[in-house]
């Protein structure tokens, strides 16, 4: 099965008035929207983590291993912000720490908190790490950049700054990051043309439990 760890936003901060959901709508009405391939909302998450194929022989331990990951951490104060662009590929919304003051209450700024935008790349390296003590390799990137991936160019490169300009002003509710989860990927199989996975959450851990 293909595997990769994630942090999932609460509905809250994603369908709630004024917040991300409303402003993609916002941006696929946008001149040359249609070029695009939108991720679907019950896609949308915060990839930590890439291990691709995991067999059966190895989840058990990477089971442990996140559990320890997940134990070492602590929650998470984060907020969606701006966006970029991966090239002429991919637009994406921003995760960035949540300003102090401003943090959800439950996330406010206490002992066993940590700085979100520092302690999302610390957990996203761990959850690699533990891949890689499995026998996994994780697709990482040079430099992590926290994101959620919001559209995709269809066949051609698409210029997009004039999306990612759109969500420079766009700064959502933020929230408490508390659970470290391990999500399914499966493929499409229909053949439809433009189906997009399916992604199943199938094991979670608290962060700093």
């Amino acid at each position: 099965m293909r595997l990769f760890t994630a942090l999932l936003p609460p509905d809250r901060v994603l369908d709630a008035s004024g917040q991300l959901a409303d402003k993609v709508a916002e941006l696929r009405s946008m001149d040359g929207g249609g070029q695009l391939r939108w991720t679907e909302r019950a896609n949308w998450h915060i990839t930590l983590a890439f291990y691709g194929e995991v067999g059966g022989g190895q989840l058990d331990e990477l089971h442990e291993r996140l559990s320890r990951a997940a134990r070492r951490g602590r929650p998470l104060g984060l907020r969606i912000a701006g966006g970029g662009h991966f090239g002429h590929r991919a637009l994406w919304a921003a995760v960035t720490g949540a300003p102090s003051g401003a943090e959800a209450p439950a996330a406010a700024g206490g002992a066993g908190h940590r700085p979100g935008g520092e302690g999302v790349r610390m957990l996203a390296a761990a959850t690699a790490a533990a891949g890689r003590r499995v026998g996994l390799g994780t697709d990482e990137p040079r430099r992590f950049r926290a994101h959620l991936t919001l559209a995709r160019a269809r066949s051609r490169p698409f210029d997009m700054k004039a999306y990612t300009a759109a969500l420079d002003e766009y700064a959502g509710e933020p929230w408490t990051a508390g659970e470290l989860a391990l999500v399914r990927s499966n493929l499409p199989e229909s053949g439809v043309q433009g189906e997009q996975p399916r992604y199943e959450q199938i094991a979670a851990w608290p962060l700093g439990g």
